[in-house]
Parts: C-alpha cells; sequence; structure tokens
C-alpha cells in the first residue's frame, strides 16, 4: 500500500472570522497603527503558484489590511489550493484562514475561522481569543457542533507578515503563530537578508530577502520580495516553490502524480534480512543534510567520500529487561502524553477503546501491540478516506499510513504510553517493478525504551526498510525531496 504522507505542501496561514465574535476595541493613540498595515502589499490580494519539483501542485492566496469601518481592525487571508494524484487517488484539499487583530502595534489576535475541505474531510473551526484562552467551535457536516477550549496564545498582528515587517524595519523580527492545523502555537524567527538583483519583466530589480524558521515545521522559507511590496517568489527547501502569477494563472494545475515524483529509487532490490527481526541494512546516500544525521537506536550514519553517508538502519525488539508497567511518564516531559484538537487521547470514545484493547495489562509492551494489532486489522487501508482527527478515523475505520499512525498515537496516550508520529520512507516495489523508498509515516512508543512500531503493516516492531527523518507531521522533511539519493545498497 502506498501513503500519501502529510501533503508535501506548507499549511496556508488563517481563515475567515465572519462568524467569530470580535471584542471591543482597546485604548490607543488615534492613528496608531501596526508596521504590518504600513508595509507595501498589492491591493486586493496576491496569488502564488505552488510548485513541488517544478511540477505545479496547487496555489496560494494571501491578503492582508484594516477592515473597512473598522480602522481598528485588521483582517489576514491565507489560502491554500492542493490537487494532485497521490498514487492511484486524486488528492485534493483546500485550507482557507481569516484572522482578526486589533490594529494596534502589538495588536491582540481576537478571532479566526479555519476551513478545511477535501482530502483530510470537511470541517470549520471558528476561535474566539481572549487573554486568558481560546474558545474553538468546531463545525461538521451531518455532526453535532464541539466546544475546545485552548491555552492563550501570544501571536500578535505583526505576526500576521512577518517577512514584510522585517523588511519594513530592516531587521530581524522573532514572534509566534498559531498553527492552522493542530491549533498549537509555535515560536519564529525572520532573518533579513542582503537585498539581490532580480530579472523581472526583462529588467534588473533590487528585491528584499528574508528567511523565517517556524519551531513547527523547522523548514527555512526564503522569501523575495520587491520593492513595491509583491512577494516574487518563497523557497520552501530546494524541491518546493511559490511563484508570484497573475490569478488565472496560479488557479491553472497541472495533474501531477506525487508518488513518481517524490520516490527515492534504489539501485537494487534490498536483501531479505532488511525484512527481519531482528535485521538491517546499509545504504550509501547523497545529498542527505548534516542535521539528519543523527545517531539512534536504530539508525547509523558513517560519513564517506565526495560527502556520501553511509547509513545504517537496524530493527530489533525492545529489551525485555527495559521494559515497564503503564501508565509511564514521558522521558520527555510529557509532550508525547498530550491531548490536542488532532490526537484527540483525552475523548471518551478513544479512551473507552484503549480501556477495552489493553484491559488490566501492566506491561506497556504488550499493550502497545495490542492496539497496533487491532488498528491494522479493523482499519480498512483506503487512501481516498482521509481523517485530520484521530476520532474521525476511528468513526470512518478506514485511510492510509497517516489515519493508521494518527489513531495508534491517540490510543496509546489515552492507555498512559507516551508515543509520537514518526514521518520518513519505507522501501517497495510497485507495479512498476522499480525498488524505491515511498513517504510514509508510522509510530514510536515508549515502553522502559523507545521502539518503532508500523500499524499500516501490522509490525509491532517497524522492520529495517523504515528509514526515519522527522517527528509529528512536521513539514521538515519537505528539502529532501527530489534530492535524496541512494547509489549503492550494501
Amino acid at each position: 500500500m502506498q501513503c500519501k504522507k502529510q501533503d508535501p505542501v506548507p499549511t496556508a496561514a488563517p481563515p475567515p472570522a465572519r462568524s467569530a465574535e470580535v471584542s471591543a476595541p482597546s485604548a490607543q493613540a488615534p492613528g496608531a497603527l501596526s508596521d504590518v498595515v504600513k508595509a507595501r502589499r498589492p491591493q486586493g490580494g496576491e496569488y502564488l503558484g505552488l510548485y513541488l519539483v517544478d511540477k505545479k501542485v496547487g496555489y496560494l492566496f494571501t491578503d492582508l489590511g484594516v477592515i473597512p469601518g473598522r480602522e481598528d481592525r485588521v483582517r489576514s487571508i491565507n489560502e491554500l489550493h492542493f490537487k494532485a494524484n497521490v498514487g492511484s487517488r486524486l488528492s485534493e484539499r483546500i485550507h482557507r484562514e481569516e484572522r482578526i487583530y486589533e490594529a494596534r502595534p502589538g495588536g491582540r489576535l481576537l478571532a479566526f475561522t479555519i476551513e478545511q475541505r477535501g482530502d483530510g474531510g470537511t470541517q470549520t473551526l471558528v476561535g474566539n481569543v481572549t487573554p486568558s484562552g481560546i474558545s474553538v467551535v468546531r463545525k461538521r457536516p451531518g455532526l453535532a457542533d464541539e466546544t475546545v477550549s485552548l491555552p492563550a496564545t501570544k501571536e500578535v498582528v505583526e505576526d500576521a507578515d512577518p517577512v514584510r515587517v522585517a523588511l519594513l524595519r530592516q531587521a530581524n523580527v522573532s514572534g509566534h503563530m498559531l498553527d492552522g492545523t493542530d491549533l498549537g502555537t509555535y515560536p519564529f524567527d525572520v532573518t533579513v537578508q542582503p537585498t539581490e538583483q532580480r530579472l523581472l519583466s526583462g529588467v534588473q530589480v533590487k528585491v528584499g530577502k528574508a528567511v523565517m524558521v517556524s519551531e513547527k515545521e523547522k523548514v527555512p522559507v526564503t522569501s523575495y520580495v520587491a520593492e513595491e511590496g509583491q512577494v516574487l517568489e518563497m523557497e520552501y527547501g530546494q524541491t518546493m516553490k511559490a511563484r508570484a502569477e497573475p490569478e488565472a494563472v496560479a488557479k491553472r494545475l497541472d495533474l501531477v502524480e506525487v508518488f513518481g515524483l517524490t520516490r527515492v529509487v534504489l539501485p537494487r532490490l534490498l536483501p531479505e534480512e532488511a525484512k527481519g527481526i531482528p535485521g538491517q541494512v546499509k545504504l550509501v546516500m547523497e545529498n542527505l543534510p548534516e542535521k539528519f544525521q543523527q545517531d539512534t537506536y536504530r539508525q547509523k550514519y558513517q560519513a564517506q567520500a565526495d560527502g556520501k553517508v553511509l547509513v545504517t538502519l537496524s530493527a530489533r525488539a525492545p529489551e525485555p529487561k527495559a521494559l515497564k508497567p503503564r501508565p509511564l511518564k514521558d522521558p520527555e516531559g510529557g509532550k508525547n502524553l498530550e491531548t490536542s484538537i488532532i490526537i484527540e487521547s483525552d475523548n471518551p470514545r478513544i479512551r473507552e477503546l484503549a480501556e477495552q484493547l489493553v484491559g488490566p495489562e501492566k506491561d506497556a509492551y504488550t499493550a502497545a501491540k495490542a492496539i497496533v494489532a487491532w488498528v491494522a486489522q479493523n482499519l480498512k487501508k483506503d487512501y481516498g478516506a482521509s481523517a485530520d482527527r484521530a476520532t474521525d478515523v476511528l468513526r470512518q475505520r478506514k485511510g492510509d499510513c497517516t489515519e493508521h499512525s494518527l489513531l495508534t498515537v491517540s490510543l496509546l496516550r489515552a492507555a498512559g504510553i507516551p508515543a509520537r508520529r514518526v514521518d520518513g520512507v519505507i522501501y517497495m516495489v510497485n507495479q512498476d517493478g522499480v525498488p524505491a523508498l515511498y513517504w510514509h509515516e508510522w509510530v514510536e512508543a515508549f515502553v522502559g525504551e523507545w521502539t518503532q512500531m508500523d500499524p499500516t503493516f501490522d509490525q509491532a516492531v517497524a522492520d529495517a526498510t523504515h528509514f526515519g527523518v522527522g517527528q509529528e507531521g512536521n513539514a521538515e522533511i519537505t528539502p529532501l525531496i527530489g534530492t535524496l539519493k541512494v547509489v549503492e545498497v550494501k
């Protein structure tokens, strides 16, 4: 089974607060407006075509400005449209966000609406923000509305467009952003770079340049902005770009097959011992950045000539003497036991099922194996039935690797077992007979020591054909798409 992975595109920024209440304006000096409003930008918003390895897979639309008739309020709109073939299925995704802020310098985020349609499910999240917290109403077709309470966010109006703020000030800036997918707030930094000369309509023009890195995505996003304020191009690593285009051009999409575009072809079949437990395989790779070369209990790295890296992948069951009873403390401080609007491990249905699956079993590894086996055997493998929330996966009982991993992590956490999702690639030989690594997602559980498990393929121990490069659906693997190469199988 091929896995779509997370769509290899950045999340759009926040959507419409049309239906969200906006709190009364705070006292401020007349005419005091944030730098985000003062920065030059195209009137009526701007469109950018989204390209993966130079193939059109979608487009972005962004706009920001003072609300007509409400000079003390700023509205920010961001939209992402994605369309591509992923395996044998057509994947379409629309993510639209609108956020309302106070217009004054340092003005608070007041409200937001996030609309999601297509692959992953249809829902609208309407949020009202106060200094003490966020109340979010989740609306889904055919289901009762749900209300979720979240911690307060540090996001302010300058964070709605920090690149233009940094270029206006000609100074580096830092801030916080409420993520439009999991509704967590993550810090970011924007670094201003020296100006560059670019050819635009046959004329050399000077453009501003800034690099933004979010703690959420961990992918450097480089923006090039013309003097009159138009974003000319955004680079997400080396293989994904957003380019300024007229509306009609931006909305004209190719039909790209993402699996064939992003797979890593191998020079030969992997040996059978790679699939055993214990098992091992060695691959010589090119274009693997140093930040990914961190030794773990499963993956070891050794530098070779000409920038190549020998990667040793191994798999074994956890040591019996290391196993511990549940509930366990998270060795990383608690984040791998947390619930969220995506994980939903505190949901009554999730907790009830977790208790039903593990019963009185105290051994954490035995309990984890029971959960992985149930998910593998009770979720139909169906790419076209995507879901972004654990309870939606449980309700529809089908999906691909992301749905299998999401529900597994939710059940593990509900059972008192620290767990997280792992992003990476897995070995497969598809209909064309070409051995390759394909983007995939599986899980890692702490049962006294960390161990990786794959509920999509019903593996209590993820075999050595899994190469992990990221965690929790982050976009940090994006720079590897189309660039990572395996030049030798040992």
